[in-house]
């Protein structure tokens, strides 16, 4: 019946886009890649191996519409004549050394997005590769992303969106998302309305009252060991205020009603906004009931989520509790330079005995990024997601040890219509032979 659904969903939505696109103009582009991907391998001593990328990735556009495919295999090279060449299984075979994969976790990935237009239009779709996800303020879903574990495999997945601006009725809008089509487990969404967009008052007229559920339908599909619930259900109300408007400094307010499985609530005011349009600046005040988790679909869910499952397991306990969280941000020379850091956790010291609830402790996410043109034909990214600061050790020795971090770098150089890039990722992962996941590519394309 999943399968069913997600072709359905699947075929739905590229007719849709293809029927409304008013500019029939059409794009093709394709490239070439070859590179080296170190990815996990239970097989090997030292938990990797390395295998060398081929691969042909076409990319289609017409008028709104796009799509881009990745035919890609990857393989080993052989002095043995009889074994000269062996292809890289796990790209083609369902539920190879026991990943639980089935047909569609293959296959729909070979697509590497299918969109329509782009978020913040009346009607908008993309399919494939998620990030950096947010459904109203972020309370329940923050920055989510199913591209963890890239370049080992790719996550095909859903965000769409629909306006009633779309039909001349701009006080209502919804926003959909899955995180995985093929096995529809993280499937959610936000309806909204505006009651006084008929105001003609140009900042009151955007105000929104929304309502957001998402529910996770396999909380251990990336986990080894055997769940203790079958889902995870959280839902919440929201208010969304904008108070300034001007280039120069702006600023909305919002607040967020939120609950958890087993009687778990908290709720958030906050502020937020840009400063001489350079500058981004945020703070919350959260006020949370036992067990409750902040953010509950966050940037790294896709790795924690089976850690989160068994907090939701356990009868929560203790007593309410005040928490807080702050980011602040700069965007430079058209955003070729990026550089954000969100730093949250509770009021009170971090525990006596320590707990499995990331909520208790503080937690740091940073992110930068160099565009093209300011180095040359070089751009960088990286990011740094920390967890459970002051757990183990101090806050500050925590700070920079990859224990219970996600860490991610990439670097690319462009020079005609090449490109050479590196990746690299580090997850912690106590099951793992040296304590982590790391994967890694390095690759040139040419595009034509």
């Amino acid at each position: 019946m999943s399968r069913f659904t997600a072709c359905a969903l699947l075929v739905a939505l590229l007719a849709v886009p293809a029927a409304l696109a008013e500019d029939s103009s059409f794009d093709f582009q394709a490239g070439i890649n070859l590179g080296t991907d170190v990815i996990p391998d239970p097989d090997s001593p030292t938990g990797t191996s390395s295998w060398t990328r081929l691969g042909f990735q076409p990319d289609l556009s017409f008028g709104d519409f796009g799509i881009g495919i990745d035919l890609s295999v990857r393989f080993k090279l052989y002095p043995d004549p009889d074994t000269a060449i062996s292809i890289y299984p796990g790209d083609w075979i369902p539920d190879y050394q026991g990943n639980g994969k089935n047909f569609l976790d293959l296959y729909l990935p070979k697509f590497m997005y299918v969109r329509y237009r782009e978020k913040g239009d009346p009607l908008y779709a993309k399919l494939g590769s998620i990030d950096d996800l947010t459904l109203g303020d972020g309370f329940i879903v923050g920055g989510y992303s199913n591209m963890l574990f890239m370049p080992e495999y790719r996550v095909f997945g859903l965000e769409a969106g629909i306006d009633g601006t779309l039909f001349g009725f701009p006080f209502v809008g919804f926003e959909f998302l899955t995180g995985n089509v093929a096995r529809l487990d993280v499937i959610g969404g936000r309806f909204f309305v505006r009651p006084l967009a008929a105001s003609g008052i140009p900042i009151v007229e955007a105000m929104q009252v929304g309502l957001t559920g998402v529910i996770d339908r396999a909380p251990y599909l990336y986990d080894t060991t055997p769940g203790t619930i079958d889902s995870v259900v959280v839902y919440g109300a929201d208010v969304f205020a904008p108070i300034l408007g001007s280039g120069i400094f702006s600023l909305a307010a919002f607040t967020d009603f939120v609950v958890q499985p087993q009687g778990r609530w908290g709720y958030m005011l906050g502020a937020g906004g840009k400063l001489l349009g350079l500058f981004t600046y945020g703070a919350q005040l959260r006020v949370m009931g036992p067990g409750f988790i902040p953010v509950y679909f966050d940037a790294n869910y896709d790795v924690f989520r089976g850690v989160k499952a068994d907090v939701m397991a356990a009868a929560p306990s203790g007593d309410a509790f005040a928490g807080w969280f702050a980011t602040i941000g700069t965007t430079l020379l058209e955003e070729k330079i990026v550089f954000r850091a969100a730093l949250d956790g509770p009021f009170s010291g971090i525990p006596a005995l320590a707990t499995e609830n990331p909520a208790d402790y503080p937690h740091l996410k940073g992110a930068f990024r160099l565009a093209e043109g300011i180095l040359g034909g070089f751009s960088f990214d990286a990011s740094y997601d920390k967890y459970f600061l002051g757990k183990a050790e101090s806050f500050w020795k925590d700070l920079v040890s990859p224990e219970d971090a996600v860490i991610g770098a990439a670097v690319n150089y462009h020079t005609g219509a090449a490109v050479i890039s590196l990746i690299y990722n580090l997850t912690y992962n106590p099951e793992a032979p040296n304590g982590f996941d790391i994967t890694s590519s390095l690759s040139s394309s040419i595009k034509f």
